[in-house]
């Protein structure tokens, strides 16, 4: 930077009445100007273009030297200290009274900015100790489940002590074979048999663009169009599922490994072949259950009454589903329902994207993994109870004003545990 003095300004001054200095001053005293106060210029030597470009041209200096921090009781880290500075001279200067009023200002703000922090230290303190609160009840109860429950399955699983546990919570560990045996396998599919359907996939696969492929899917009671469009659609669906994970599109780890669960149920189901949002499914339980035990709970679960009467779209069974649903859920929450009526919102809306992808698609993979827990050891109209009261609790905020008008007039029974 360069320097001006006195004698080379040679236009008139900003403010004309300010006093001059002699040259031996304003070399000692001359201030330089932060915001509300005067800070002391640099000491540093004046340098020419010479030594700058050589400067410049050897670089940073390998041993820089570490910048000291003020030894002050509290050095503001913002602009709020501001207020205490004084004025500069070419400005009118605080009266006391707008001067106490700035340092009480400045103490309040100093005050609130503790008490901030000292809040959050205490809502951080709160959440560590819930968490390891929860990691010691997982812990505890992932022994409770792997030496009292999984051996003694058949004996304790309807037991209350396995039901209190199942609502809390399956651990992550014991997830997939609490879901296994929860499942069952009705079908009695076997991993070889598993083997077998995925090995013809695999020739469908390859040789599906041959002509001699087309016999052998009628036999299979399927058209050769009908088998395509569901090859295709899985291909298609595979790279919608879950997509912020990114390990299911193609490249992915699981990417695969999807694609030939999907693949050997379409061989194994050629009356049902591959619906829409089936890979949510198949993804959930790929992510707690190997290969085979994924495709054998895949099997099953898909041949409940509720899933297959939708996946087999059913129209008079699926009314009839809606219909119940409808029952049960103006009987237990009848001001959410009522919101719903409102909005024309009926089940045919929600509940086929619920029953289709199992509430993986419409929640946080980790809470999808507890609604299927619960889902495992309850009736399915249990579990859309569960699922309304998440979403009543959710929307609790939004329906207060409306409740108020109506609160008076609704005496629609409520939920008894």
């Amino acid at each position: 930077c360069c320097c001006i003095t006195t004698s080379t300004m040679k236009s008139p001054s900003l403010f004309s009445w300010k006093p001059k200095e002699s040259k031996a001053a304003a070399s000692h005293s001359a201030p330089g100007w932060k915001l509300f106060g005067k800070i002391p210029l640099r000491d540093n030597p004046l340098k020419n273009s010479t030594t700058i470009q050589q400067e410049y041209a050897s670089g940073p200096s390998p041993h820089p030297q570490p910048m000291r921090r003020k030894n002050l009781e509290f050095e503001p880290l913002s602009t709020t200290a501001l207020i205490l500075e004084d004025r500069p001279p070419n400005l009118p200067a605080k009266s006391e009274e707008e001067s106490q009023r700035h340092r009480q200002e400045y103490s309040e703000m100093v005050a609130g900015a503790k008490r901030r922090e000292m809040k959050e230290a205490q809502k951080k303190k709160r959440q560590m100790k819930e968490r390891y609160r929860q990691e010691e009840n997982i812990a505890n109860s992932m022994v409770i489940w792997n030496t009292e429950i999984l051996p003694n399955w058949e004996s304790m699983r309807n037991t209350r002590r396995v039901r209190d546990l199942w609502w809390q919570g399956v651990p992550p560990s014991v997830r997939g074979k609490v879901w296994s045996l929860a499942i069952g396998n009705e079908l009695n599919i076997t991993p070889e048999l598993y083997e077998i359907f995925l090995s013809r996939a695999k020739e469908k696969w390859k040789s599906f663009s041959e002509t001699s492929s087309v016999n052998e899917n009628e036999e299979c009671g399927v058209s050769l169009a009908d088998r395509e469009s569901s090859l295709d659609l899985i291909k298609l669906d595979i790279s919608r599922t879950f997509p912020s994970l990114y390990i299911f599109q193609k490249g992915g780890p699981y990417h695969d490994l999807l694609h030939s669960v999907l693949g050997a149920y379409t061989c194994y189901r050629p009356d049902v072949g591959y619906v829409q949002g089936m890979s949510f499914i198949a993804a959930v339980l790929i992510l707690n259950l190997e290969e085979a035990d994924a495709f054998i709970a895949f099997a099953n679960l898909l041949n409940k009454p509720c899933q297959m009467a939708f996946f087999r779209v059913d129209h008079d069974l699926m009314l009839k589903y809606f219909a119940a649903f409808a029952v049960f859920f103006e009987e237990n929450l009848p001001k959410l329902f009522q919101h719903f009526q409102n909005n024309s919102l009926t089940p045919d809306f929600y509940l086929i994207d619920w029953i289709f992808t199992l509430y993986s698609k419409s929640l946080p993979l980790d809470v999808a993994c507890r609604v299927w827990d619960v889902y495992r050891n309850f009736n399915g109209l249990l579990l859309f109870f569960f699922l309304l009261q998440v979403f009543s609790a959710l929307m609790k905020d939004g329906l207060k004003e409306t409740d108020k008008s109506s609160s008076s007039s609704n005496n629609s029974p409520a939920l008894r545990s």
